[in-house]
């Protein structure tokens, strides 16, 4: 089974990912991140799994848009956020 493409919707102020945030299909990502505006909410619920790329561009995200509200954790996430020490706001922990 392959992954979904990797696609974002804003909707509103919530920024929807979909698919496998993968290091492939980032690169496509990042022009439209740019045009993101104010961003209250990444939403990575519908995301199959991420990789060590994919949560440097969310953990990004996350600092770029401080008031912003992570929700979803897929498939590689929790396991990557440990093995990089990162808080819940994907920060470097103390």
């Amino acid at each position: 089974m392959t992954d979904a493409a990797a696609s974002i919707e804003m909707q509103g102020g919530r920024l929807v990912f979909d698919g496998a945030l993968l290091r492939p299909a980032l690169a496509a990502l990042w022009p439209k991140l740019a045009k993101a505006g104010v961003v209250s909410t990444i939403d990575l619920n519908r995301v199959s799994r991420i990789d060590s790329a994919g949560m440097a561009l969310v953990g990004w995200l996350a600092d770029h848009h401080p008031q912003a509200i992570l929700i979803g954790t897929p498939t590689g996430y929790e396991e990557l956020r440990a093995a990089y020490r990162l808080d819940a706001r994907l920060n470097f922990a103390h």
